[in-house]
């Protein structure tokens, strides 16, 4: 398909979504663990779910089981936007649905103890995307980052999966920037966006971790992953529920404690992450991932004690 119809066509998608969501009432409302202010039509991931069906449409026998698996994560998060799910019918179908991507990627063929470790990664990541997303712009910019990377990877270095299967998911976090990446958003992306884009990009990095046997390629996720695992270890310490919703993560802190703008947050981590896709790229060893990851802990443990003022938690 066409690049340029497949972004108008998008659009237009968004557009439709829009007064759908409006019709019938599927907004957010913030609460006193909120980033946000103002009631916010959610759901504008579902873009995701679009560019999925119209990779389907350009090979279907291909993608199929990768689509379908997307689709199927894709409607339960929506259905649990609307009318919030027990956690228990969630991960029935994130386990079902990422079977269906290692399905895709060959993954079975692996040992037993590989296979459960790669489950417990995959949904580790899809659970890390949903609790980033909280702020204005910050999944839309970061995924878009790291999809450009992985597609100058897949076209410079080693090619890893059709061009399409990177294109789709990043022309559609443009689409969903331009009504995201806002002082006021237009609409947020609900677990239906957070969820559907990191199931795409955990696929896509799978892949070429296990096409390359290169472990750091997982470093394309590190400016997530170390605000994801240092705050659970921090709310672990403060004897709190891991699975209640909290305003602890360093990006949290950024924008509601020290009132930064989210825009300027959500720039900053996309920032942070483009400059370590370069480090991977350029030296992709042992070296690298211990040079990234070292510095990343420090800045958090050093800095986010002196930013904290009074977060609610």
């Amino acid at each position: 398909m066409n690049y340029l119809i497949l972004g108008i066509s998008l659009f237009l998608l968004i557009l439709i979504y829009f007064r759908l969501a409006d019709h019938f009432n599927i907004i957010d409302k913030p609460n006193e663990r909120s980033s946000h202010k103002e009631i916010t039509i959610r759901g504008g991931g579902i873009i995701f779910l679009f560019a999925g069906l119209a990779l389907l449409v350009d090979d279907f026998t291909t993608y199929w089981p990768f689509v379908a698996g997307l689709l199927m994560i894709g409607v339960i998060s929506f259905l649990d936007d609307v009318f919030t799910l027990s956690n228990r019918i969630r991960i029935i179908f994130h386990i079902a649905a990422v079977s269906l991507l290692f399905y895709f990627l060959s993954v079975f063929t692996l040992n037993i103890v590989w296979v459960v470790c790669l489950y417990v990664f995959v949904i580790g990541i899809i659970n890390a995307y949903n609790f980033m997303d909280g702020i204005n712009g910050i999944t839309g910019l970061y995924s878009l980052v790291v999809l450009l990377f992985l597609q100058y990877v897949n076209l410079s270095q080693v090619h890893f999966v059709g061009d399409s299967m990177i294109w789709y998911p990043a022309i559609a976090c443009v689409v969903f920037l331009v009504f995201n990446f806002r002082k006021k958003a237009k609409c947020f992306a609900g677990d239906v966006g957070s969820v559907t884009i990191a199931f795409w990009i955990a696929g896509l990095l799978l892949q070429l971790i296990i096409h390359t046997g290169n472990y750091t390629y997982i470093l394309f996720l590190a400016i997530y992953g170390v605000d994801t695992i240092l705050t659970i270890i921090h709310r672990l310490y403060l004897r709190q529920n891991i699975f209640k919703a909290h305003r602890l993560h360093f990006y949290q802190i950024l924008a509601n404690d020290r009132k930064i703008p989210h825009l300027y947050v959500s720039t900053l981590y996309a920032i942070l992450q483009a400059f370590v896709c370069v480090i991977v790229i350029l030296n992709g060893s042992l070296f690298s991932f211990v040079g990234v990851i070292i510095p990343l802990v420090i800045i958090y443990v050093a800095l986010k004690p002196r930013l904290m003022k009074s977060a609610v938690v």
